[in-house]
């Protein structure tokens, strides 16, 4: 079992070249901190049938994102609330080829929400606007592929494979009358590969990429399930480029109880300057993490994990280049552009708890509980 308490910290302050009303000096130049803390759970569990046959099943949250303007920064007419939140149940089953490969597969369970507004630019206070958007859910099936290759003692690949899934969302429009609503979203699929090497006794080297395939989320219709047309609002530009993630970092084993890590990442995020909004001003980012393990017993595994997140840029210009501009909110509201000081931090902590007795001997014909 697995908790994360994820802390973002993100901060856009309006800059000039923007729109008048942006400028207005009785309004804040800042909208705060939009980041808004989550703790999320994971778990993952495995049953060995025999020798060569495992049924496993993971609950985890593979999309869990919110950001909240403060209400009083004019710049919510370009994002006041945006928040996603999914949840992944994965029945997986495996199988040991032979001592080199394993492989498996598995299906994907996914419920999805998400609720997106924006505000109506005025010439009255921001706190005042009217609020405008949607809020929907639904659930989707996909798919999981794995492979894990030990060509050498000392040496194993992992392969892993997730695929897309389409969200066929329903709910209603916010501050439009009520609307019913519904949007196909396709969520990307993504592709990841892991190398872990021995180096001595006591050093593990460990090597990471994962590639995910965002640039089908384009921009999904949101349609109007009343009159059966394209609605006008809210409008949702998700026109992002696929993003990697490469890692590296090592495993050092102090004592028989515990263990040390730590890595370095670096991250090519799918927005840059044509389609970052106010409501995810994401940019390439370097990780940085360190951790320990503590061996309790034969049957008790305790781990903890620091990671600290640098963006290299973030900085918002929503204008004519930008795949999410309004032209209707000018001449007074249309551009706006914005510094953002961003930084996340992530704390997680995890228990491992293998059910049966690891040194004794059962044979292949019976049940045996691994992890």
């Amino acid at each position: 079992m697995v908790g994360s308490g994820i802390f973002p910290q993100s901060s856009l302050k309006t800059q000039a070249g923007s729109s008048p009303l942006y400028l207005n000096s009785a309004f804040q130049r800042s909208s705060g901190d939009i980041g808004q803390d989550a703790f999320l759970p994971a778990g993952y569990a495995s049953y060995q049938i025999n020798n060569q046959f495992w049924l496993g099943v993971s609950m985890n949250t593979p999309y869990g994102l919110t950001t909240k303007a403060n209400t009083s920064w004019p710049g919510r007419a370009y994002g006041a609330t945006t928040r996603v939140l999914s949840t992944d149940i994965t029945p997986t089953i495996g199988y040991k080829v032979n001592d080199m490969f394993s492989v498996a597969a598995g299906l994907q369970l996914m419920h999805f929400k998400t609720k997106y507004t924006s505000a109506i630019a005025a010439s009255s206070a921001p706190q005042n606007w009217s609020v405008v958007g949607l809020q929907g859910d639904s659930w989707g099936v996909g798919y999981t592929l794995g492979m894990t290759v030990t060509p050498l003692a000392g040496t194993e690949i992992g392969i892993g494979y997730r695929s897309a899934v389409q969200q066929n969302l329903s709910g209603a429009l916010q501050g439009l009358g009520g609307a019913a609503i519904k949007s196909t979203v396709m969520l990307p699929e993504s592709i990841n590969v892991g190398l872990r090497q021995r180096v001595t006794n006591d050093f593990t080297a460990l090597v990471g990429f994962e590639w995910t395939n965002w640039s089908r989320l384009k921009q999904p219709a949101v349609i109007n399930q009343q009159t059966g047309t394209n609605a006008a609002i809210p409008f949702i530009p998700l026109h992002y480029n696929d993003g990697w993630y490469v890692s590296a970092g090592g495993e050092y084993r102090i004592n028989p109880a515990w263990l040390v890590r730590a890595g370095i990442g670096y991250e090519s995020s799918p927005i840059d300057t044509q389609n970052r909004s106010t409501r995810l001003p994401d940019s390439d980012r370097w990780w940085f993490a360190v951790g320990a393990g503590y061996q309790y017993s034969e049957t008790l595994f305790f781990d903890v994990g620091y990671t600290f997140i640098l963006p290299t840029g973030g900085d918002v210009a929503m204008n004519s280049s930008n795949g999410g501009y309004n032209p209707r909110l000018a001449p007074l509201a249309n551009n706006l552009y914005a510094n953002n000081s961003a930084n996340i931090n992530i704390v997680s902590a995890s228990v491992r708890w293998i059910w049966d007795n690891p040194k004794q001997t059962i044979p292949a014909s019976m049940p045996k509980v691994t992890k």
